[in-house]
């Protein structure tokens, strides 16, 4: 089989027109530009984005646990995640192909839209939810210079409010039409200033909260749990949910690796971006929550609100524009770029990728509208971890089927050819098997939280979806291996 990741070796006259276009062809190794500092940069803008740094904050304090113990499960999460990604990442650096190319080994031709479409639309969602959340920033920045205005609101925003997401709405469809390249400056800048200015913070909530810190952190988060049993359910809960803030990207990074010029720089850029990168922004994120509890008597998880408690300009100005680039930063790689490619995998020959990214931005205006006022209602936890149930299985799906069923080999000519019998064909451009793996799994890592009997497994549910994904595909694929009807 053809291993080559070299677009021109593909025979353009035997592929077909509605699964190909430029922007879905696997990419030329001397058009990628990405090392791991890039990958890195992926990473550090989604830990330290206002949404990434509100839901670690909220996890201190949701769970009856000890804020070390909270930071420990943040930690493993972190190293859980660079495996996971280490085993998705991997195929696109080896063929250059973006995620929906990728699944269609698996799925099948046809069959890889499902994926598609059910990340596109997870990816939107996201992109709604961190752009209201960016929103925030640029709120704090104006109301520092004129005011917080006459108190209306509509939807639960300001007028200043509404005039800052439509400000970051705009900003964002400016930036990803210049490419990817001005992307990944953009994530360049933003990454490391955004940790200057964390431990800026962090230095003068320390410096005002005192010598009563350090106290705060082991008693005001100290867990009162009634067993050992009901602690280590806890922390766990805590590693799963952090898992699923992940999922999106998880599931989707041959969309970043396919601009990566090696497995060893894509590695590298995990171990500094994640576990490492995870541990020094939880230990800021921990020391920063319980200075807010001691200077304010409440906690304090939006870094917005802190900045603005704080009551520095000069702060106020920086911190503003830096949590801003940081939140639009991720949302772009994150959550615009995978949606616009998805969409595009769906009609190629009418939906380019800028296009695919349009649409996203149009209805994700809506999502972060709705944000405050309704969505958010249900909890952010419980918000992650639904989303990234849905499209857990087909985690578990791809990486089976490219190391186990595929054996790291693919067939570039066959992704993109619809003619019967072809590799990926399957029937009639589905396959079914990994139809009914993704089904059952699915059901069972979605009812981890609606069913209250397994209400305690709530916090695995994307690992458990995952995992079930490809024991099923793995055992469908192997027991009828020998029949055409089931293919």
């Amino acid at each position: 089989m053809k291993e080559s990741n070299d677009v021109s070796d593909l025979d353009i006259k035997h592929i077909d027109p509605t699964l190909y276009n430029e922007d879905l062809a696997p990419l030329k190794p001397q058009d990628r530009y990405w090392g791991a500092f890039e990958i890195f940069n992926v990473w550090s803008n989604d830990i330290q984005s206002l949404f990434g740094y509100t839901l670690a904050a909220s996890l201190f304090l949701t769970y009856r646990l000890n804020g070390w113990a909270v930071m420990a499960a943040i930690i493993l999460a972190g190293v859980i995640v660079m495996c996971l990604v280490n085993l998705t990442g991997k195929p696109s650096v080896k063929y250059g192909i973006p995620f929906p190319v990728m699944v269609r080994a698996s799925m099948g031709v046809r069959g890889a839209n499902l994926p598609a479409m059910l990340r596109a639309i997870v990816g939107i969602f996201w992109y709604g939810v961190q752009t209201y959340f960016a929103s925030t920033a640029v709120t704090l920045l104006i109301t520092a210079f004129v005011g917080a205005g006459d108190g209306g609101t509509f939807l639960g925003l300001s007028g200043v409010a509404w005039v800052s997401f439509v400000i970051v709405w705009l900003f964002q469809i400016a930036i990803f039409w210049q490419g990817i390249e001005r992307i990944k400056h953009f994530l360049n800048w933003a990454g490391p200033m955004v940790y200057v200015v964390m431990l800026v913070l962090m230095v003068i909530v320390w410096y005002q909260a005192g010598s009563e810190l350090i106290p705060a952190i082991g008693t005001i988060f100290s867990g009162d749990g009634e067993s050992s049993g009901s602690s280590l359910a806890a922390f766990m809960a805590i590693v799963g949910t952090m898992v699923a803030y992940f999922a999106a990207v998880v599931i989707n990074f041959g969309d970043f690796t396919r601009f990566v010029k090696t497995e060893r720089q894509m590695k590298l850029g995990n171990l500094l971006g994640l576990p490492l990168n995870v541990a020094f922004f939880s230990f800021i994120a921990l020391i920063i929550t319980a200075g807010t509890l001691v200077l304010f008597g409440e906690a304090l998880t939006n870094p917005a609100d802190i900045v603005e408690r704080v009551d520095s300009l000069p702060l106020t100005i920086i911190a503003a524009l830096t949590f801003f680039a940081a939140t639009v930063g991720i949302n772009l790689v994150a959550n615009f770029i995978p949606p616009a490619y998805d969409l595009a995998n769906l009609f190629p020959s009418k939906i380019s990728f800028k296009m695919g990214g349009l649409i996203t931005a149009v209805i994700a205006f809506f999502v972060g509208a709705l944000w405050l006022s309704v969505i958010s209602q249900i909890g952010v936890p419980g918000f992650v971890n639904a989303l990234g149930a849905i499209v857990a299985p087909f985690y578990g799906i791809i990486v089976v089927d490219y190391y186990l069923i595929k054996r790291q080999h693919l067939n570039m000519q066959e992704l993109f050819s619809s003619a019967p019998g072809g590799a990926y064909y399957y029937v009639n451009g589905w396959n079914t098997r990994a139809l009914i793996a993704f089904g059952v799994a699915a059901l069972f890592s979605l009812s981890t939280m609606l069913v209250p009997a397994l209400s305690t497994l709530g916090g695995y549910g994307w690992l458990i979806g995952a995992g079930l994904g490809g024991l099923f595909y793995y055992g469908l694929m192997k027991q009828f291996k020998t029949a055409p009807a089931l293919a």
